[in-house]
């Protein structure tokens, strides 16, 4: 296994369906409902942005934490104490 291997989305929606679809999709949704909301209601549009690209920001901080969190998972699986 290499020190550089990263998981590819594939790999971890395999894994994981629920919660790296919780991860990725649910914040994407939430800024492009905010986006159209301030668009219906006239809201400024620096206010939605902003918020927009915070939830993009949370869902990249999110997905490099639950892939780091599988690789750990593997690696236990792999190397644990009861595999010695």
């Amino acid at each position: 296994m290499s020190g550089r291997h990263s998981l590819s989305f594939v790999e971890l929606f395999r894994a994981t369906p629920v919660k790296s679809s919780l991860l990725t999709l649910a914040p994407l949704a939430l800024a492009l409902g905010q986006l159209g909301n301030s668009y219906v209601n006239g809201v400024s549009p620096a206010v939605s942005i902003g918020f927009a690209a915070v939830m993009l920001v949370f869902a990249a901080v999110a997905m490099s934490h639950h892939a780091a969190e599988h690789r750990i998972r593997r690696l236990e699986a792999d190397y644990g104490p009861d595999r010695i």
